[in-house]
């Protein structure tokens, strides 16, 4: 039996999908607020069959900052899947930040290991693969280095990180991985999701950083098979290539039928706009969007490598410009079908 911690997230529910589809029984976690018609939805971009899949689903309560929750949902269960975390790059989050991401992580070790829980696949984030010293493309040998720039979404991660790390020193048989940036289908208003909405009000803007991507389903595939195959105490970069952030967001405002974006943002037009981004979020309470890990990110050029996964998994990633026009073909029948 699976249980996906985090199931009601982008990658969870892909998870959760892609464990049905292989005719696995999953019994997901959510939170008592959780949306599950988001998730319902989000199999319907997949899979013709999806309300009889989501119906096979067996939902439980779980909040990852209570560890007696995890307990509870683990009895019977041989694998586990820690999908759950936080993301958030505003000072205001930095303790649920570490309470979700780090807290969290630490639970589901202990309760893991109290259970003696077969396999974790643990989702970490390619925000840990930090080191700015590095000119070639960063590997999953590449140890934390704080160079003060990180944010406190990276910091949690690798903290949490760690605590997987630790419990495989006590015995637990985990695995890490570290996503890109995950695209996907639906959530159109959480995570990175939220780019599509923001590239189909029109954007003009673009910087000269890039990131790894990839899509969710390839990550999803990652996971079972990289618990399939047994390869604990390993951790693994999850991308299908690096891109700019130009060409990304060409490639998606092209797909929603609006211009490129044209105008290079450089280092002191960002400072500006998060100026004016911190004065409008003093009068309106909403939280800010452009803060220093936001400006860091989109001027970082470090990019990552790929090599290790390539190696056991037995499947060709998705090429990211296929996904993205898969992913604006939904988001625009979404927005024809209001």
């Amino acid at each position: 039996m699976n249980l996906v911690i985090g199931a009601t997230g982008i990658l969870g529910a892909h998870v959760v999908l892609k464990l049905l589809q292989n005719n696995q029984s999953v019994i997901a976690g959510k939170q008592k607020t959780s949306d599950l018609k988001k998730v319902e939805k989000l199999f319907s971009y997949y899979d013709t069959n999806y309300k009889q899949l989501f119906e096979k689903i067996k939902w439980v309560d779980i909040d990852v900052t209570d560890i007696y929750s995890i307990e509870e949902a683990l009895e019977g269960i041989v694998n586990v899947y820690n999908c759950s975390g936080f993301v958030s790059f505003n000072k205001a989050d930095r303790k649920k930040l570490f309470q979700i991401n780090e807290v969290g992580a630490a639970n589901v070790v202990n309760a893991c290991l109290e259970k003696k829980i077969t396999a974790l696949c643990h989702v970490s984030s390619i925000a840990t693969i930090n080191n700015s010293d590095y000119i070639v493309p960063l590997n999953e040998n590449v140890f934390w280095k704080s160079s003060g720039k990180e944010s406190d979404y990276a910091i949690s991660k690798h903290n949490g990180e760690r605590e997987v790390w630790r419990g495989i020193e006590e015995g637990l048989s985990a695995i890490v991985v570290n996503p890109g940036v995950i695209l996907s289908s639906g959530f159109w208003d959480q995570s990175s999701s939220q780019l599509f909405n923001v590239c189909y009000k029109g954007n003009r803007f673009y910087t000269d950083g890039k990131a790894g991507y990839i899509a969710a389903e390839d990550v999803a595939a990652c996971m079972i098979e990289l618990i399939e195959k047994r390869l604990f105490a390993n951790r693994y970069i999850l991308i299908e290539e690096n891109y700019s952030f130009k060409d990304i967001l060409s490639a998606v405002q092209t797909g929603l039928n609006r211009a490129k974006p044209t105008v290079n943002a450089g280092k002191n037009l960002l400072k500006l706009a998060a100026l004016i981004d911190a004065f409008t979020c003093l009068f309106s309470g909403k939280p800010r969007r452009i803060t220093k890990p936001v400006i860091h990110a989109g001027l970082n050029k470090q990019v990552f490598s790929n090599a290790k996964i390539k190696t056991v998994f037995s499947k060709s990633f998705i090429p990211v410009n296929q996904a993205i026009e898969k992913i604006c073909a939904d988001f625009l029948a979404d927005k024809k079908g209001k």
